[in-house]
């Protein structure tokens, strides 16, 4: 059969697979009137940015995040409502920060500390040290005695930056890249955590980083497993990182003041998630769970607007929405709100392990009828990432489809990596990722200190929460299970 013939085949056998897939209208008709007139979730959006802003795993204010979130959907109604732990670490805080050039004038300067950074030992005054030049870490060492104490300016200028977002897999009839765009390293003798190191055994002060951000966009992440006297890093706007070396190689005497003041705090060194449901009726089915998941987690340098706090609040919005139509599912459709996904997924991870994981939790994961997680990119949801699932594609293709009138595209087969619906993909269970927009997202939002609540539209996270309620409530009232992926190939 040529390639032509098998794409036919394919396109009538799934056409006609999704034209068989019964959709409740009536039931799709209440949701989107109760989400498009009497949302809440602006509201919601708006604590988690402007009101509790950042929410570092491990921080104060993610702990708030979680509480309140938690608060919130016992007084939607949610039964089951609760916290579970795992093991993080110690969380940080951000608590002083200065950053000028003093000389040759006086300019404000724009940067933002990594996360779990120490502070710096007062407040640092004095010529930088540029070492971009030199040529190896060998180089660099030898510079010991010039770097004890020192502002050290690690890299050379930022050349080249971030200047496309990622392809719109949704436009696309034919595959594109899955995926943010690499990341751009600005040259420097060092590299990673060895270069750190390096910097906090010869005693710099403090080390100044551009990232591949333009325009004031800086990109700010951060290692949880720092050690309190390594070697504190700021990262800097890119422009003026630049005017700073480009300066000082032109001869001109360059004065910075720095200082960092942050804070280990230790009290609890827990991650949480945070766990809600509406509880299934039916007799047969309703041990079966419909599993929706977001995390509320964020980077530190803007208030994680579209990373992840769209997604939570629409989630939250959605639940909202079915229990107060008073819907009561075959299945039972319980979300999650993740912790730690920025610092590796830490969070689903640890709840897929406890709940799904291993022989003893076989039952469960077969009653795991599907996982629908919502996180990469901001805007609209415009369809799933089918993890090469073509059998569940139909289904989705068929929800999809009444849904297009407030923005739905398409379904694609292909997979996308570094989010939260792995680690139960992980376990052989049917687990997909929206796909949204990526407008500005890879530029411009995604871990940076750009993140901000204007970067989303009332109406975007509207849609959101009726997309998330109308595939939740069509997976829970199916008569089988979203269809399980191909058995893996050893």
């Amino acid at each position: 059969m040529t390639n032509f013939l098998r794409a036919t085949f394919f396109l009538a056998v799934t056409t006609t697979a999704a034209a068989q897939e019964p959709i409740d209208q009536a039931t799709l008709a209440r949701i989107r009137d109760e989400g498009m007139n009497r949302s809440q979730v602006a509201a919601t959006f708006n604590h988690l940015t402007n009101v509790i802003g950042p929410r570092l795993t491990g921080s104060r204010e993610f702990k708030q995040a979680v509480d309140w979130a938690e608060a919130q959907m016992k007084a939607n109604g949610l039964q089951a409502v609760h916290q579970e732990a795992f093991p993080f670490g110690r969380g940080w805080a951000l608590r002083k920060f200065v950053f000028e050039m003093v000389e040759p004038r006086y300019v404000p300067l724009v940067g933002y500390p990594e996360g779990w950074t120490p502070s710096t030992k007062g407040e640092l005054l004095g010529t930088p040290v540029y070492i971009g030049d030199l040529a190896d870490s060998a180089t660099v060492r030898a510079q010991a005695a010039r770097l004890g104490g020192a502002i050290v300016l690690a890299t050379q200028p930022q050349t080249s930056f971030i200047t496309a977002d990622r392809e719109e897999p949704s436009l696309s009839e034919t595959p594109v890249r899955i995926g943010a765009p690499r990341n751009i390293t600005a040259v420097g003798p060092l590299g990673g955590r060895g270069g750190m190191a390096l910097l906090g055994t010869v005693g710099a002060g403090v080390v100044l980083r551009p990232s591949q951000g333009q325009h004031g966009t800086m990109f700010v992440l951060g290692n949880r497993n720092t050690r309190s006297d390594a070697t504190p890093s700021v990262i800097v706007q890119a422009e003026q990182y630049n005017m700073i070396v480009n300066a000082m190689k032109a001869g001109t005497q360059v004065k910075l003041r720095v200082q960092v003041e942050s804070e280990y705090q230790t009290a609890d060194t827990n991650g949480y998630n945070v766990i809600g449901e509406i509880t299934g009726t039916d007799p047969s089915l309703g041990s079966e769970v419909v599993l929706l998941g977001a995390h509320i987690d964020s980077w530190h340098s803007a208030t994680g607007a579209t990373d992840n706090a769209d997604a939570s609040a629409s989630l939250i919005e959605a639940m909202r929405i079915l229990q107060t139509l008073g819907l009561k599912p075959k299945r039972t459709i319980r979300m999650a709100l993740w912790g730690g996904e920025e610092q590796g997924l830490l969070g689903s991870r640890a709840y897929a392990q406890r709940h799904y994981a291993g022989p003893a939790n076989a039952a469960a994961r077969e009653k795991l009828a599907v996982y629908l997680n919502s996180d990469p990119g901001s805007g609209p949801i415009y369809g799933w990432y089918m993890e090469e699932n073509a059998s569940a594609k139909p289904v989705f293709d068929a929800w999809l489809q009444a849904l297009k009138d407030i923005g739905m595209r398409r379904n694609v087969m292909e997979k996308i990596g570094s989010t939260d619906h792995l680690a139960f993909t992980a376990l052989g269970v049917p687990a997909f990722n929206t796909l949204q927009d990526y407008a500005d997202y890879d530029t411009r939002e995604h871990h940076t200190n750009m993140d901000f609540a204007e970067r989303v539209k009332p109406e975007e996270l509207r849609q959101q929460a009726i997309v998330m309620a109308v595939f939740a409530w069509h997976a829970a009232q199916r008569d089988e299970k979203i269809p399980r992926p191909p058995a893996r190939v050893p």
